[in-house]
This record gives C-alpha cells, sequence and structure tokens, in this order.
C-alpha cells in the first residue's frame, strides 16, 4: 500500500520546492516504454507527468541532442528513430535505420547520430538536420552499442555476438582496426580527451582497454592498440565514467560489486559489495558520489568515492531498478524500475538521499534522458 501512495502523489504533481525556475524554463524527462510502444514525458519544473507520445515498435534507447531542442528515440521492433521535438512534444519525423537497433549516440555538436543495428550487423549514421541515413559502418555479429569520441573522429563499435570490438573512422565510415577475445562485448566509454576506450566484457569478467588513434593529448599516436584486459567481476554489464574522466566503476551483475578502474594507470583499485545484481551506474557533478542501482533489491545504493564505501541505507526506490538520469541541476536522481513499471525521483540535497516520489510509465520502460531549455 506504500507504493501505491507515492505512486498516487507522483500522478497528482509534487513540486520540488528547492527550485526557483525562470518563467521561460522548461525541463523533460523522456523515458522509453519498450513494452507499450509509448515514451512517457516528465515536467520536472511541476513535477508531473506531461504525456505519453506514441513512437514506434519496441522502443528502447535515447538521446538528446546538445545544440537542438529534440530528443530521439531508437525502435527496436521497427527499425526505426522517432524525432521528438522538445519544445512542443510531439513526433517530428521518423527516420528509417536497419534492423533491430538498441542504443543511439550523438556527436558533441549535435550534427550526427550513430545507431548500432543487432540484426544487421552494421551501424547506421545520421545526419540529424537532414533526418536521414548518410552511412553506413560495417561491423561485428550483434553490434549493441556504438560510441562516437569528443572529438568526433573515431566511432568505438561493441559486438556482443562476435565478443569483438570495432574502431572505425567516422569520417569514412570505415573500419580501421578490430579486437577480439572480449566475450559478450556491451558497453563502452570512451575518456574526455578521445585516447581511450573501456569495453565491458560481459560474459566473462573483464573490462578491455584499447588505445584510441588521436593527434592530441601528451601521447598522440597513429593507430589504435589494445593496451590491456582488467579483471574485474562476474558478467561486468555497465560502466560509468566520472566526469573528469579520472576513474571509471564497473557494474559486475553477478558478483554483487562494483570495480573501480583507474584510467591514465589502466588498474584496478579494487572491488566493493553493493547490493544484489548492480546493472547502472551514475556519477554526480562533482565526481564524489556514484549512484548505483540494485536490480534485486529494488534500491539504489550511494557510494562515497573519497571514502570508498557505500552510505547507508540506500534509497528503496520500486523493483528492478536499471537505468539513471540526473536532472539538469543534480538535485535530483531518476530510475527507472523495469519491473514495477514506474519511475523514482530521489533527492540528492538530502543525507541520506531520500525518494521524493514515484511516477507511473508504461510497459517494460528501459531507458531515460534529460532535456532542459529555455524557450524564445
Amino acid at each position: 500500500m506504500p507504493w501505491l501512495l507515492l505512486l498516487t502523489l507522483g500522478a497528482a504533481g509534487c513540486r520540488d520546492r528547492e527550485a526557483d525556475y525562470p518563467a521561460n524554463y522548461r525541463e523533460y524527462a523522456y523515458i522509453s516504454n519498450g513494452g507499450s510502444n509509448t515514451v512517457t514525458v516528465l515536467d520536472l519544473v511541476n513535477m508531473r507527468q506531461d504525456r505519453v507520445i506514441a513512437v514506434g515498435a519496441g522502443p528502447s534507447g535515447l538521446a538528446v541532442n546538445p545544440r537542438r531542442n529534440e530528443v530521439y528515440v531508437v525502435n527496436s521492433g521497427s527499425g526505426t528513430v522517432t524525432v521528438i521535438n522538445a519544445e512542443s512534444n510531439t513526433v517530428a519525423a521518423t527516420i528509417p535505420v536497419h534492423r533491430r537497433p538498441y542504443f543511439i549516440d550523438l556527436d558533441a555538436q549535435g550534427a550526427r547520430a550513430y545507431v548500432a543495428n543487432s540484426a544487421s550487423n552494421n551501424v547506421s549514421v545520421l545526419d540529424l538536420a537532414l533526418r536521414r541515413e548518410v552511412g553506413v559502418i560495417g561491423a561485428g555479429e550483434a553490434p549493441g552499442l556504438a560510441r562516437i569520441a569528443g572529438d568526433g573522429k573515431t566511432v568505438v563499435i561493441t559486438n556482443r555476438a562476435s565478443g569483438s570490438v570495432s574502431i572505425a573512422d567516422a569520417g569514412s565510415f570505415k573500419v580501421r582496426s578490430s579486437f577480439g577475445h572480449c566475450p559478450g562485448a556491451t558497453d563502452a566509454i570512451i575518456l574526455p580527451d578521445s585516447s581511450k576506450a573501456f569495453i565491458a566484457c560481459s560474459g566473462g569478467h573483464q573490462v578491455m582497454v584499447i588505445g584510441l588513434a588521436h593527434a592530441t593529448g601528451s601521447e598522440p599516436t597513429s593507430t589504435d592498440v589494445l593496451l590491456s584486459f582488467l579483471d574485474v567481476g562476474k558478467t561486468p554489464i555497465h560502466l560509468a565514467l566520472k566526469p573528469d574522466g579520472g576513474e571509471a566503476f564497473v557494474s559486475n551483475y553477478d558478483s554483487d560489486t562494483i570495480s573501480e578502474i583507474n584510467t591514465s594507470t589502466n588498474e584496478v583499485g579494487g572491488a566493493y559489495l553493493v547490493g544484489p545484481h548492480p546493472v547502472r551506474g551514475l556519477v554526480n557533478a562533482d565526481n564524489s558520489l556514484l549512484y548505483v542501482s540494485d536490480f534485486s533489491a529494488g534500491r539504489v545504493g550511494v557510494y562515497s568515492i573519497d571514502d570508498g564505501k557505500l552510505i547507508p541505507p540506500g534509497v528503496r526506490v520500486g523493483e528492478g531498478p536499471d537505468a539513471l538520469a540526473f536532472s539538469a541541476s543534480g538535485r535530483m536522481l531518476l530510475v527507472v524500475n523495469a519491473q514495477s513499471a514506474d519511475i523514482a525521483a530521489v533527492r540528492t540535497t538530502t543525507n541520506p538521499a531520500s525518494l521524493l516520489t514515484l511516477f507511473p510509465a508504461g510497459g517494460a520502460p528501459n531507458d531515460i534522458a534529460v532535456k532542459a531549455f529555455r524557450v524564445h
């Protein structure tokens, strides 16, 4: 019964009184509902549901444009990307891609998007202004993720079925190198200076480290090179990077731990018990706290990075917590609960962090993205 009460509060609206927004400020959270073929839109200024938008079949990955007031939804069942106008929260366009896409990544200018098509063994390159595919990058078997480096020159593709990683040139759409022996290659992160990529080999217990060809930085290199395999916990499925790029945290699903990686030395600092089946992590803006979704505990754990320990008791959020996103101010953490089909809003300004409210979502919610802007 307490959860039903919280759900009612979320639906009715519960304004965050810590915030004082200008009249032309807008901030929305977008949640893809894979089982309902919809996107739930939450108004984070007024803390209420804004609307539900019909999209394609099996919506999964989301991304927001850093330069335009647009949000992009990957529809895995229909092989398309839906473009949402964030100012009106309406569908602006639908872009065809290939079979079984799941995730989408954008370059820093918001000009191009990269969509890995898992059933087509390739990556679609989209021109977001023209709203069409302008190139295709070949990949390995069942590519799940394509990340574009911050300098816009390199695309890192994880190939889950072939246990490999493809490195492509963003300008020519050509694969320039590939690396194997990464079973179940899944998540990938790229350092802010575009010098390295870290890939979770979820079929085993390692993280692959690749040095990327780059012309800038303290050690420029002309080729991609395999630097190391780092031993972490069982079934590493997600990598969370500190905003300063200095450390990465691995969610080890079957070890109930997180592993801490020093990204400059490529060394594992240690593993820490966090709770049953951690699936996602997210580091706050000042690099001090890591929030971890404990999928089988219905809880988000809060880990103090400087102290190297959990801050008890964590936050009870709902069933099957998975994807995480901060509000623009960082005062609120939004948690997608895949099994209870709702979204938890957690206050990060209280000590310890505390649940503010819950919002209803559609069937099988699986990803979240936040867009903040001012209207003119």
